[in-house]
């Protein structure tokens, strides 16, 4: 099975006054590891790896979107060129997806095309991970309109160490997991930030300690990581 949780879509939704932007703040997140769960208590099977970054709880890292913390400013000032407002928003919107503080930049190197329908290639960073976005005006635009409106969408899917970890625990070991058997749980050390393909294995592993784990003989299942539409989703590995 594929598990995940909804978190952050990749695809956004904008609009734009003539002249108005949005705002967001930046700062660096860090990954670091926390005492095992239940350390002590069992020893791995004979041959099973032990990931090093050991999860304990939630580590209070992950914010909820619309954070005073994931705010980029200063904002755009009213009647700043379009393609400015759009960079601005991607800012917010790679912030959005990521939930932890980082630094971010975003880019629209060609600008942006204010025709209906028309679709323009942009990019937004995330502490040096960079996603790809497409910027599609709608059907509906008329020159001249008071409001722009326009989508996004990321051609890429962005891994961030802490979401990772966070939603790990929550999903195996926190208050509301459905496995209250699981115990130990620990995940790869991973970058701090990674442009990844949606859906796909991206090569990382979690692991969780679980008594009829190991095929029966008691020790740790393994999970690929991966990060789809809503953020981060576990399967286990092969």
């Amino acid at each position: 099975m594929f598990y995940t949780k909804k978190l952050i879509g990749l695809a956004a939704v904008g609009v734009l006054l003539a002249g108005c932007g949005s705002s967001d703040s930046d700062s660096a997140g860090a990954a670091e590891g926390a005492p095992a769960k239940g350390a002590g208590q069992e020893s791995p099977a004979a041959g099973q790896k032990v990931l090093p970054v050991a999860l304990d709880g939630s580590r209070g890292k992950v914010l909820e979107r619309g954070a005073e913390e994931l705010k980029v400013t200063p904002k755009p000032e009213n009647g700043a060129p379009f393609a400015e407002q759009v960079e601005h928003k991607l800012r917010e919107t790679v912030l959005g997806t990521a939930k932890v503080p980082g630094k971010t930049s975003a880019t629209c190197p060609d600008g942006v095309t204010l025709k209906a329908g028309a679709v323009s290639s942009c990019e937004a960073t995330y502490e040096g991970a960079t996603i790809p976005y497409e910027v599609k005006i709608s059907d509906s635009y008329k020159e001249g309109g008071f409001l722009t409106m326009y989508n996004t969408k990321a051609g890429k899917g962005l891994l961030v160490a802490e979401a990772v970890y966070e939603e790990f625990w929550q999903r195996f070991g926190g208050p509301e997991s459905a496995y209250p058997e699981a115990s130990k749980l620990a995940c790869d050390a991973l970058p701090a930030a990674e442009a990844v393909e949606l859906d796909t294995d991206t090569g990382h592993r979690c692991q969780v300690w679980n008594e009829h784990g190991n095929q029966g003989k008691g020790g740790y299942d393994t999970y690929e990581v991966r990060i789809g539409g809503y953020g981060p989703g576990f399967r286990p590995a092969s």
